[in-house]
């Protein structure tokens, strides 16, 4: 498929300007590039069409048009337009004006929610509609502008192309169609100060070159690692949206690679970081079990809960604190104190909404209780509303590698066995615990499907 893109690319002559290129740009004619209007959301287009007939520009913009050219089916797409928000907003009834730093407009159209943003302008520092930290991070940023500044503005190079209605041409300020064919993810700009404007760019850095295969130009790469810590500026609710990104996009193996790689763990993840750089390999490959089935799940298109990734990425900080405060409590005690401060640091870095917290804490309990089988304490687990998650955690453990005497093997027997099937299974381990044996459970000849999906995910 890509070799059939690039030649499409190249197969004529690609410094061709059609007549309705803008000064500055390339504007590749409809016979060189491979979209089609089929492939695009219907929503997106209809806003585009009224926003022209309305007498405004309107183009298709960012990452839907990316990945049209490189053959992928986005599911977002996004509008840039030199209509202003509130001129926007008295064009569609549905439209809803939204954030702070920078202004944009949501139109609802049936299911579809399409982002259409006024084209960005060169920002001065000394304007009313324009400020800065001290660290050179843009804290307010409604500064309108062309076209052109609108390209100059946006974070890659290959986010920078535009598809156009009028004649189906895509407008090329930034080289980005030459960035696309070498899969090289640039910043526009210098990389310094464009991530000190936005830190977050960093981690879209690392996420598309994960998702895209792309590799990141040695010059936007480069500052990464010294200015990781400017992450510390962004808010934690921020972080927390950009961490459900990274992870749950279908390329979560990758991203956290690079985000080791890169040295970025240690600013969103500091007590994960801490346990892996000591040396904790089984920790290490919890959390990427976690990403590879994760991962396995979203382009399956099954739920995956933010809870189950959490409980997996803060793992390591977790078996680290309980390491501790072991010798210094009961093990309960130390149990309970160590999943606190487990929390307590991570919520300095992103936050964890209430409705994803305590399924990833019952998760952790739940940990603590699957070796504990005796009388009805196994029923009990077992119609513990959390139980399934916790059993897929608990599988996943074991991939990992952590040695748990065939634990998940006796869970997986027990959901399909008989009352009596269950009952015996239960005085086997008794026996055990007072023989003291360690013998691993025996694998029923036939047994029956487990309830729900078994592979590990934490589709609760």
């Amino acid at each position: 498929m890509l070799k059939r893109l690039l030649n499409l690319f190249t197969s004529k002559d690609s410094s061709k300007v059609s007549s309705a290129a803008p000064n500055g740009a390339i504007a590749i004619p409809r016979d060189q590039h491979n979209i089609s209007r089929k492939n695009i959301s219907q929503a997106a287009i209809r806003i585009i069409k009224q926003l022209e007939d309305s007498g405004f520009s309107a183009y298709l913009v960012g990452g839907g048009v990316r990945d049209l050219l490189l053959g992928n089916h986005p599911k977002d797409f996004d509008v840039a337009t030199n209509a202003r928000p509130e001129e926007v907003k008295r064009l569609f009834r549905s439209a809803r004006i939204v954030g702070r730093r920078f202004q944009i407009v949501h139109v609802r159209m049936g299911r579809e929610v399409i982002e259409v943003t006024t084209f960005r302008g060169h920002h001065e520092d000394t304007s009313q509609h324009s400020s800065r930290s001290e660290d050179g991070m843009l804290l307010r940023d409604n500064v309108y502008g062309t076209l052109e500044t609108d390209a100059m503005r946006r974070d890659f190079t290959v986010n920078a192309l535009y598809y156009t209605l009028k004649d189906f041409s895509v407008i090329d300020y930034c080289k980005g169609m030459d960035d696309l064919k070498s899969r090289t993810l640039r910043m526009i700009g210098d990389p310094a100060t464009r991530y000190k404007e936005d830190p977050v760019r960093m981690l879209r850095a690392l996420r598309f070159a994960a998702k895209l295969g792309f590799n990141i130009e040695p010059k936007t790469a480069k500052p990464i690692r010294e200015l990781g810590s400017l992450l510390l500026n962004v808010s934690d609710a921020r972080l927390f949206e950009e961490v459900l990104k990274l992870f749950l996009g279908g390329s979560a193996t990758a991203t956290f690679s690079l985000m080791r790689e890169y040295d970025l763990l240690v600013h969103l993840f500091p007590g994960t970081d801490t346990a892996l750089k000591a040396g904790d390999t089984l920790g290490a490959s919890l959390v990427e079990q976690c990403m590879i089935n994760t991962d396995k799940r979203i382009r399956a298109d099954k739920t995956v809960t933010p809870a189950f990734i959490y409980a997996a990425l803060l793992w390591p900080a977790l078996q680290q604190q309980f390491q501790l405060l072991s010798g210094k409590m009961t093990p309960a005690q130390a149990w309970t104190q160590a999943a606190t401060n487990t929390i307590n640091l991570q919520l300095t870095r992103t936050a964890i909404p209430k409705r994803f917290l305590i399924p990833m804490r019952e998760i952790w309990d739940l940990q603590q209780r699957l070796p504990s089988r005796l009388g009805m304490r196994a029923l009990r687990t077992l119609d513990h509303p959390r139980f399934r998650a916790a059993y897929d955690f608990l599988l996943m453990r074991e991939a990992a590698g952590e040695a748990l005497d065939g634990l998940g093997v006796w869970w997986t027997n027990y959901q399909t066995a008989t009352e009596d099937e269950r009952e015996q299974m239960v005085k086997e381990v008794a026996r055990q615990s007072k023989t003291g044996g360690a013998t691993k459970p025996r694998r029923r000849r036939s047994p029956r499907k487990p309830r729900g999906d078994a592979a590990p995910g934490g589709n609760e």
